[in-house]
């Protein structure tokens, strides 16, 4: 069965019709327009719609990423606090009249590369986005694990640093305040506004940039040894905007798990960046809706 995949981004709607071997046959990307939740509700009922010219059938199943966290049912986004108003508690499958499950966008994410990507046939995954904030998801014996609440995988909100500033979820110093962009201006004294900005320099080899930056992935390296410890996975990926820095990001970030990661054995767990690229929140909410009755 052919299955439709939204990303509901807060700047743009990423719909793409999938076919039941995972190929992508059509996509669609359209502004959000955040604030004014009857436009963009209209947007992903437009794009579905036009995405069901393809199909050529009345019955059909529509996934939905999205920022927050799921009811029990995955019917909807049961806390999205501050963004996206009209998000929480909406119902899909009432509004777009067909089967729709709804999930979080960072285990769509994940879903996309154990489907498709570079954690497809592994059981124990755990992945990382690196953006402006620090998302996460779980991949627990070949299942997305969501927890009780919907709340499992944010490990951008594991705790650093329990001396630092205390970040969306008031956990202090944590790993989203260590990397993500949303902290970079104050990390940097107000010296850089972005990622891109503090890597340019980096490259540069300005002093004050290296010590910002290392120090960054360094606290990365910490909490991924320390996911490690807890779920033993078979790989680590990661993804998101800031590991398009490839080398800048994956070379020390490696050097510095030699130091931290306990390898029984010997044993190493690969870390590996992901490759569904933009369109992964849309690929796994279409697989997530194509294997959920």
């Amino acid at each position: 069965m052919k299955t439709i995949g939204i990303d509901l981004g807060g700047t743009r709607i990423k719909g793409v019709l999938i076919s039941s071997e995972g190929e992508i046959e059509h996509q669609i990307y359209t502004p959000t327009h955040d604030g004014n939740d009857q436009v963009w509700k209209a947007a992903v009922k437009n794009t579905v719609s036009e995405l069901n010219k393809f199909i050529y059938s009345d019955i059909y199943k529509i996934g939905i990423s999205a920022p927050g966290l799921p009811n029990a049912d995955n019917t909807a986004i049961n806390f999205m606090p501050g963004r996206l108003q009209g998000l929480e508690g909406f119902i899909w499958q009432d509004f777009l009249q067909q089967p729709t499950a709804v999930l979080n966008d960072g285990i769509a994410a994940l879903l996309a590369e154990a489907t498709f990507g570079v954690a497809k046939n592994k059981r124990q995954v755990a992945m990382l986005t690196l953006g402006t904030g620090v998302g996460g998801a779980l991949l627990l014996n070949g299942i997305p694990f969501q927890g009780a609440f919907g709340r499992a995988g944010h490990m951008g909100h594991m705790v650093i640093d329990f001396k630092g500033d205390q970040d969306v979820t008031g956990m202090p110093g944590s790993l989203e305040e260590c990397i993500g962009n949303c902290t970079i201006e104050k990390r940097t004294n107000g010296l850089y506004t972005t990622t891109h900005d503090l890597l340019n320099a980096f490259i540069r080899g300005e002093e004050f940039a290296t010590k910002v930056w290392l120090t960054s992935v360094r606290q990365l390296a910490t909490g991924i040894a320390s996911i490690i410890n807890i779920i033993s996975p078979e790989l680590i990926v990661i993804g998101g905007g800031i590991a398009e820095a490839n080398d800048l990001l994956f070379t020390p970030l490696r050097e510095y798990l030699n130091e931290y990661e306990w390898r029984p054995g010997g044993h190493t767990v690969p870390i590996v960046k992901a490759n569904q690229g933009d369109l992964a929140g849309a690929v796994g909410a279409a697989c997530f809706a194509m294997n959920k009755n």
